[in-house]
């Protein structure tokens, strides 16, 4: 069979399971707003947690000012050769300093961030033991790695001690990688646990705050501030696409482990920088963000109350963050909850498999700090009107 035949045949084999994906065709953003065709509709689909992407306040202020100083629209070159513009180490310096750290270093993706970090810290003498719902990029860097690798049951922390003691001793270093907060279920890591088991067994823990980043702790640092544990994590990854409304990622950490990821990450090292206009945009949302805690706790409270309501409705719900999935089962009833969800006016998009397991497809309502309980308030009697 020719390729074409090949993947056409297996395209359709998609539509028959409900599983094909296509690109939207938005047309545009109007704050709680999205534009798609000709469809206005309250998006609940945006990782956009603190509403700074829409805030065209905030974006008059930051164009105006590049008026001034006409920063470059591109990099042209890699960080080693010409491409390191001077607002990498004014935004390496903020973060650094934001989480009381030795070093931080940017990237040009929480992709790039997550499939070079353990490639470049992981060999062929060592184990990265990861928590079975991390993030595809996880997954993926595991994969890259010449380490061996292991999941663990979803957070649970007895399954990892049991990995841990097995391979204490047989190994060089062992890693442990998590998110805070898990995309899909919206649910919080045991980071206290993890801390202490990383200790016990003299592992090196590396957390992904993707998603708690802007929406947890005092500066909105993550979970780990809001624990009191960004001291006790050897790298923290954080990125700047979601609750920063930017491009890109981050890791803070060692000073002794920025420089070997410097000399020996393959997506740091062959990859182009990143626009000096982005990274400008970035130390801007990165200040305001820290100073946005009333925002972080409505944006929490009105999570906690759609979960509520959604639960009061008949409803599987799960998570305890600003992420609330509600849970479908089979895929053609995610695809029937979010058609209903769109026709009230709701974009909630639908999450089957891989991106889920089997027999888990579910609507994922991601919330903002810019959205009304009124805005709302709908969604669930909405949803009740599909057949179960």
């Amino acid at each position: 069979m020719q390729l074409r035949e090949r993947l056409e045949e297996e395209l359709r084999g998609l539509g028959r399971r409900d599983r094909q994906r296509v690109v939207p065709e938005i047309a545009g953003r109007d704050g709680r707003h999205i534009v798609i065709g000709r469809e206005r509709l309250l998006n609940l689909s945006s990782n956009d947690y603190l509403g700074l992407g829409d805030d065209l306040e905030l974006r008059r202020e930051y164009l105006e000012g590049c008026m001034e100083t006409l920063p470059p629209m591109g990099s042209s070159s890699s960080r080693l050769l010409t491409g390191s513009h001077p607002l990498y180490l004014e935004l390496e310096r903020e973060l650094s300093g934001l989480y009381r750290r030795d070093a931080a270093l940017v990237f040009n993706s929480g992709y790039h961030a997550n499939t070079g970090i353990l490639p470049a810290l992981a060999g062929r003498r060592d184990l990265v033991l990861s928590d079975r719902l991390n993030h595809a990029s996880i997954i993926d860097g595991m994969r890259i790695a010449d380490a061996r690798w292991e999941r663990y049951r979803h957070s649970d922390c007895d399954h990892l001690e049991e990995l841990l003691e097995r391979g204490r001793g047989r190994y060089r270093q062992i890693f442990i990688v998590s998110e805070s907060v898990f995309s899909m279920d919206g649910d919080l890591a045991d980071l206290r646990r993890l801390v202490e088991l990383k200790k016990r067994y003299d592992a090196v823990l590396i957390l992904d705050e993707a998603h708690g980043t802007g929406v947890f702790g005092r500066q909105g640092l993550g979970l780990a501030e809001r624990e009191g544990l960004m001291g006790d994590v050897d790298i923290i990854v954080g990125t700047f696409g979601k609750a920063l409304a930017s491009a890109g990622a981050y890791a803070v950490m060692d000073g002794v482990v920025r420089d070997w990821l410097v000399n020996t990450m393959r997506t740091f090292i062959f990859t182009t920088a990143l626009p000096p206009v982005t990274l400008g945009w970035s130390l801007l949302t990165l200040r305001r963000q820290a100073g946005m805690q009333a925002e972080r706790t409505a944006l929490l409270e009105l999570a906690s109350t759609l979960r509520r309501e959604l639960g009061e409705a008949g409803f599987e719900t799960a998570g305890e963050s600003h992420i609330v999935p509600v849970m479908a089962g089979e895929d053609s009833r995610a695809m029937a909850m979010a058609a209903r969800a769109r026709s009230a006016g709701f974009l909630a998009l639908p999450v089957r498999p891989p991106t889920v397991p089997e027999g888990r497809s579910r609507l994922r309502v991601s919330l903002r700090s810019i959205l009304r309980r009124e805005d709302i308030a709908g969604l669930p009697a909405c949803l009740g009107e599909v057949r179960r």
